[in-house]
């Protein structure tokens, strides 16, 4: 069984390769000074990142969870998701309002996907 981590830190990989399928840790802004809509699509610029680094994309996403600190924000997380996940092949998902580690984050966002065979 090969597993392969992607940056692995000491608490965390920021991506997990096992079996055909890509986990990646829950991603946060790196300009938390940017409004819900902008947090997404920073989000979404390193998961497309991670992606490619394991040998997949966006168009493979099988499972989304989604953080949001204050659901007031879910129009424009979703409108940055919308904008950004491939037409007709959407992930499920989850999206949920929760406390995030760092008051000024808004959204935080973890993917699964397949390798493509």
């Amino acid at each position: 069984m090969s597993i392969q981590h992607l940056d692995a830190g000491a608490r965390m990989s920021q991506a997990t390769i096992h079996a055909g399928t890509v986990y990646t840790a829950g991603q946060v802004a790196s300009d938390a000074s940017a409004d819900a809509a902008g947090q997404t699509r920073q989000i979404l610029a390193a998961i497309d990142a991670l992606l490619e680094r394991a040998g997949t994309s966006r168009e493979h996403l099988l499972s989304a969870t989604i953080w949001v600190a204050d659901m007031a924000d879910f129009d424009a997380m979703n409108s940055a998701w919308d904008a950004w996940v491939t037409p007709g092949r959407p992930p499920v998902r989850a999206c949920v309002e929760a406390r995030l580690a760092k008051p000024e984050w808004k959204v935080e966002i973890m993917v699964t996907a397949a390798l493509p065979e």
